[in-house]
């Protein structure tokens, strides 16, 4: 059984109380897919980095996810999907 290996870099920037993240799915080293996730601190709230960090991470990680069950079911349809006409009647 082959083992395959694919890398997820998360990729964050913060700007005040935004903060942006963006999780990017390499496989053999080229980029697939991506998604992306936003936290904003309340103003009234404490100024804590790492849970801005944590809450947009896993909401591009979420959209990741998303995406690449989309693409996966894309992939199942047009395996399952019937031949046009033509293609059945050998045309």
């Amino acid at each position: 059984m082959e083992t395959k290996r694919w890398d997820v870099g998360i990729y964050i920037n913060e700007d005040g109380a935004n903060t942006v993240a963006r999780a990017v799915l390499f496989i053999d080293a080229e980029e697939r897919a991506a998604g992306y996730g936003r936290a904003r601190r309340n103003p009234a709230d404490p100024e804590v980095p790492e849970i801005g960090d944590e809450l947009a991470a896993s909401r591009a990680l979420a959209d990741l996810a998303g995406r690449l069950r989309s693409v996966a079911q894309d992939d199942i349809d047009s395996l399952t999907s019937p031949a046009p006409k033509a293609a059945q009647s050998g045309l």
